[in-house]
């Protein structure tokens, strides 16, 4: 599988998961908005109701304290006579009615007349003939009754609507208000409306002056919290306002989306999976190609020596080949540089191997780091004169001492140095420069040289292994991908660091930190 089908088949399903998981999302926060709408519209519909109650609690205390009293002050006058022009002898009541208010008004007056007849003045004729008469009279007698009931009452509620108007709203409103009956309708209210969590209420006037706070009250959740203005259709100074909120009301928002919740969770979890997996995919991939570089490398740098010294020993089996001992000194030499080059390179091999699987063992010991340096710079002086260029050394520590293998140590330096050699500018001399310095209690090394240098693209991958920077058409230069990688391994297992600076086509310089040994 080539390396675009795998990218279009990892847009493909991350789109997919992306798609799928913000639709998830969406629908939960659409759930979570309705769910609180609903919160919203249930709690100002139980502060509403709860508010009438109160207006309708006091209306019924007035009215059973206003009634009593307007009963007691409502009188009768009875007056008796007899009927005008009749010889029968009937008797006519009259009974007067009045409701006199407070302030002395009188609110109604009627007059109630009743006929009485003699029952023995009555010829029995008589009382047959006038049934329907009398029936009709009675009729209207009870219409007239009920007429003066209803005037009865109304002036009774005139009275109490009287009262509550003049007399109820000039009250405080601390002594208005029934505060534990107020929490028993703000409970009563928020249950029919489907609400059953905790809540906490103020009562304050319209001014903000609180006179009300229930026991348990907690500032929690205040920020979103509901108001209802009580006896509304007072004036406003006479006014107050309920305030509620909720301290578990995302709690209880959020407990309709919690089914919805590992949904979302898994198809993250298999977002990220998929990530990784491509990630791997990409790195094996990655992995494979290096491989195959390295084996392709590593091919041609071991069959460089083989083939010499396949030719050397061809020549001394060859008898037409004169074998003088200068003849044999030289294939001697050869084999023995090739032999050392063969073993240089499978050494470095095992190396990086045996550091993979953290089984090296350092024979670390106290060395002076200037004194390695220049030891070094010494015997490279030969090659990179070879180039027409000249090494030099700048010995500027103080406190140079350091405990580290020496081996290894040694090897990182001639691995730099090495690497300064072999990717200078083409047929242009090389120049490299060695300088040591203490900072603070860090002792400093730095190796620049004035080669090709390294793109900035490629300087946070030349540490990796197996990784080669291009040279483009250069095929001289020659290696695994493993030198920079065994120096930066060797670096951090002395307790130090290593940095590269680079411009391209000016040089680079690499900058080790090691500890001073006090």
């Amino acid at each position: 599988m080539n390396k675009k089908t795998i990218w279009t088949i990892a847009i493909v399903m991350g789109f997919s998961f992306l798609a799928l998981l913000y639709l998830q999302l969406g629908y939960i926060e659409q759930m979570v908005k309705m769910k609180r709408e609903q919160f919203d519209e249930s709690v100002n519909k139980a502060l509403y109701q709860a508010s009438r109650n109160l207006e309708l609690n006091e209306t019924l205390r007035y009215l059973e304290k206003d009634v009593n009293e307007t009963e007691r002050r409502a009188y009768r006058q009875d007056s008796v006579g007899t009927r005008s022009g009749t010889p029968d002898g009937s008797v006519q009541k009259s009974h007067q009615y009045s409701v006199v208010g407070k302030d002395g008004t009188i609110y109604s007056s009627f007059e109630l007349k009743t006929i009485e007849m003699k029952p023995s003045s009555m010829p029995k004729a008589m009382i047959l003939r006038n049934d329907k008469n009398s029936i009709s009279e009675a009729t209207k007698s009870m219409r007239e009754i009920l007429k003066n009931r209803y005037v009865y009452q109304k002036a009774l509620l005139d009275e109490v609507i009287y009262s509550i108007l003049y007399t109820a709203s000039e009250k405080p409103l601390k002594e208005r208000v029934n505060f534990k009956m107020l929490d028993q309708d703000l409970k009563a209210e928020l249950m029919n409306n489907g609400i059953n969590i905790p809540y906490h209420f103020t009562v304050s006037t319209q001014d903000g002056r609180e006179v009300y706070r229930c026991p348990d009250y907690s500032d929690r959740g205040v920020a979103y919290s509901y108001s209802q203005v009580l006896f509304r259709n007072d004036p406003q100074n006479m006014t107050g306002v309920v305030r509620i909120h909720f301290p578990d009301m995302n709690s209880y928002i959020f407990s309709s989306v919690r089914f919805a919740i590992p949904s979302v969770v898994f198809t993250f979890v298999l977002l990220i999976t998929f990530i990784i997996t491509l990630v791997l995919v990409f790195r094996q991939k990655k992995l494979t190609e290096i491989k195959n570089d390295f084996i392709n490398n590593m091919t041609h740098e071991l069959k460089t020596p083989i083939a010499s010294i396949s030719l050397a020993a061809q020549m001394l089996g060859d008898e037409s080949v004169n074998k003088s001992p200068s003849m044999m000194q030289h294939l001697g030499g050869v084999i023995n540089d090739e032999s050392k080059r063969l073993r240089f390179l499978v050494e470095k091999v095992l190396q990086m191997s045996m550091f993979d699987r953290q089984k090296t063992v350092f024979k670390k010991k106290e060395l002076d780091l200037n004194e390695v340096v220049e030891q070094i710079a010494n015997s490279f002086t030969l090659r990179v004169e070879h180039t027409g260029g000249k090494i030099y050394t700048d010995i500027g520590a103080v406190d140079s001492k350091i405990y580290v293998d020496e081996v290894h140590f040694q090897n990182v330096i001639n691995n730099l140095l090495d690497n300064a050699v072999k990717y200078r500018k083409p047929d242009k001399p090389i120049d490299i420069y060695l300088k040591t310095w203490n900072e603070g209690d860090k002792l400093y090394l730095s190796v620049r040289d004035t080669g090709l240098g390294i793109k900035k693209e490629n300087l946070k991958k030349i540490f990796d292994k197996f990784y080669r920077v291009h040279t483009g058409n250069r095929h001289d230069a020659k290696g695994f991908g493993l030198g920079l990688a065994y120096v930066k391994t060797i670096v951090d297992q002395h307790e130090g660091e290593i940095h590269v600076d680079s411009d391209y086509g000016k040089g680079t310089t690499f900058t080790i930190t090691l500890p001073v040994i006090e």
